[in-house]
């Protein structure tokens, strides 16, 4: 069922039994979950079924720190969430991605990697992925490709799959319009969140939008399942009954945001021509990335990273993309980035896909997971938006860890090429000097991958969501999505973001039962 809130009555009283805040692809997930059940789901998206410029204003705000893409156009404000511009890669985190390292400070999941591996089975069919496989050797067989001749002790394969990608606006609008129990409500943004007297529970949330109609919204469950920066704003906004914002008594709330950089990082150079086709981009296929191994991380004491090999051709922009994304008009940013391509007058397939064609040299990319560092983080701005909410602003640091990631892989990569005999590793000059505060901006790049600012933890000391993604203190307030993950894998955070809130939802299941 579909309603627009601009053309209900002014302070309509709207109640349920879940109430999902953001209609992307986690908050759809979830949705999806309880249709045809006998629960009442609201499901509030603030935008409508299409970009709307007015309404995607509502996520300005500044960078400090770090440059970065510009806030308004790093997220997509309508049905379907960012996944209308969703880039459809994924993979599934690695087992050390969820254990304390003693090297990488505030890392840990109060989940092991089994209890969020048991869900990603589930998320294939809603992303269009294939086969539950991720085995190197399964894909290597069945494709009839060769890997290079890396020791996995030190260097091993890890694979990708594609989703179409899926427009989650496209593919779930009729199940959900279309749905009896499911509620969505366009057109309604949520400015305030209001607990019970003693902040033990969420009582009600406040909607609004630009007709300058306001609505109240009731439910025993509320889920927060807007992106990173929306989900610590809208705690941190809602402050007139705890001053820091709900579920910041431990000032948590917004801090730890993490990307995932990435750096054009060296090239390799072949004895002989190959194309490589275990690790090209080509259609729909599964491919391999280049990853270090737990082992190695440990000896070295550095974090998760993978490395992407494309023809040189393809590589050499000498320029970051957070520097060819400049417009708070994503649509506008989309086109800065094809003018300074090197991809530039190309299909879109002929810039993303190598077509197994003979290459000598190849440049690689390096993406690092980022160590969660607490003065990465969110804060709210002395500006509001036309809805009267406070801004959030975004201050994005790295830290020594995070570079020193790029320099030691990119020297294991070249001892790899060297021990194999096919050819030779260059490195730039900044990594070849191994000064942690070298790198040159330039060689920078973000990947729109927004996580933590609503971390998971045990202790409410050091996170916001318990293992169950239910706010520390809250009863019936939950979070999904990246913005709950402790530390982020070197992998793009969909997929797996898509498992927790499947979590969330069997958790909410039995929960419900208990209380009705």
């Amino acid at each position: 069922m579909h309603i627009d809130a601009r053309s209900i009555d002014d302070q309509s009283v709207i109640e349920g039994d879940i109430c999902i805040i953001g209609a992307g692809a986690t908050g759809l997930s979830i949705a999806l979950e309880w249709d045809n059940s006998p629960y009442k789901v609201i499901l509030l998206e603030g935008g409508g079924f299409d970009y709307d410029d007015k309404v995607q204003e509502l996520y300005n705000g500044k960078i400090t720190g770090h440059p970065y893409f510009p806030m308004k156009s790093s997220r997509l404000h309508y049905f379907g969430g960012s996944t209308g511009h969703w880039g459809g890669m994924c993979s599934t985190f690695d087992e050390i991605d969820f254990l304390k390292r003693d090297w990488v400070d505030y890392s840990g999941w109060p989940v092991t990697y089994k209890d969020i591996e048991s869900f990603y089975p589930r998320v294939h069919p809603i992303l269009d992925l294939g086969p539950y496989e991720w085995d190197a050797k399964y894909w290597e067989e069945k494709n009839a490709l060769k890997r290079l001749p890396f020791d996995d002790n030190v260097i091993w394969n890890k694979m990708w799959q594609f989703s179409p990608p899926t427009r989650f606006g496209t593919k779930y609008k009729d199940a959900i319009v279309n749905s009896k129990n499911i509620h969505l409500y366009t057109y309604s943004n949520v400015v305030d969140i209001s607990a019970v007297e003693n902040v033990s529970a969420v009582k009600e949330v406040i909607v609004k939008n630009y007709a300058g109609k306001q609505h109240t919204v009731k439910a025993k469950y509320f889920i927060l399942a807007c992106c990173s920066i929306q989900n610590s704003r809208l705690l941190l906004a809602s402050n007139k009954q705890s001053p820091g914002g709900l579920g910041n008594d431990n000032d948590v709330v917004g801090r730890f945001f993490m990307e995932h950089p990435h750096y054009e990082s060296g090239e390799l150079w072949l004895k002989e021509s190959n194309p490589l086709a275990f690790y090209e981009m080509n259609g729909l296929r599964p491919r391999a990335e280049l990853a270090i191994s737990k082992k190695m991380q440990e000896k070295l004491k550095i974090l998760n990273a993978t490395i992407s090999l494309m023809p040189l051709e393809f590589t050499k922009n000498k320029i970051s993309n957070i520097k060819m994304w400049t417009y708070d008009d994503p649509r506008k940013s989309m086109d800065s980035t094809h003018k300074y391509s090197t991809y530039d007058k190309r299909n879109f397939f002929d810039r993303h896909f190598m077509k197994s064609k003979l290459y000598k040299a190849y440049g690689f990319i390096t993406g690092i997971e980022q160590a969660p560092n607490p003065l990465s983080r969110v804060v709210l701005s002395d500006e509001k938006d036309a809805l009267g909410v406070p801004r959030a602003n975004l201050d994005w640091k790295m830290s020594p860890l995070d570079k020193k990631t790029v320099f030691k892989i990119s020297e294991i990569l070249g001892q790899q090429v060297g021990a194999a005999g096919i050819g030779r590793v260059r490195l730039p000059q900044f990594i070849v000097d191994e000064k942690t505060d070298s790198i040159p901006p330039n060689y920078v790049s973000g990947s729109w991958h927004h996580m933590g600012t609503t971390r998971m933890s045990d202790n409410p000391k050091d996170g916001v969501v318990d293992a169950n993604c239910k706010v520390h203190g809250i009863s019936n307030l939950y979070i999904t999505g990246a913005s709950c993950f402790p530390t982020g894998g070197a992998v793009n955070p969909t997929y797996t973001a898509v498992a927790v809130s499947l979590r969330l939802s069997d958790y909410l299941k039995e929960q419900i039962k208990i209380i009705t």
